[in-house]
Order: structure tokens, then sequence, then C-alpha cells
């Protein structure tokens, strides 16, 4: 994962859907504070499938 970092800590949960989902490289192309808002909503998922949900939605607004 921390070849993708570029100065954001990812939990790593997030990472992990990011990639299920083929979205590391949109995600990095969004501004950082954008990025940043993100994993702080991801910080307050429960469970896999919440993120998962969360990241599909990230996938899908993108599109």
């Amino acid at each position: 994962m921390k070849k993708y970092t570029q100065g954001i800590d990812l939990p790593v949960g997030f990472g992990l859907a990011l990639e299920e989902y083929q979205a590391m490289n949109y995600f990095f192309s969004l501004p950082e504070k954008e990025q940043q808002h993100m994993v702080d909503h991801a910080e307050t998922l429960q469970s896999k499938q919440e993120m998962l949900a969360y990241v599909q939605s990230i996938v899908n607004s993108g599109s």
C-alpha cells in the first residue's frame, strides 16, 4: 500500500476496498482535501460491508 500513499495514510480496509474496485488511481487523482474527507469518513465505518458499499458509492459517483 505504501507505493500509493502520497502523504495520506489510508486505513487498511479502505485501501483494500479501493483495490477491490480498482479505484486507487481515481482516489489519488482527487484533490488532497477530498481524499482526506473520504479517509476521515472511512475511519468511522464498522464493517467490511460498510467499507465496500462506501467505496462502491465513490466509484459510482466518479463515473
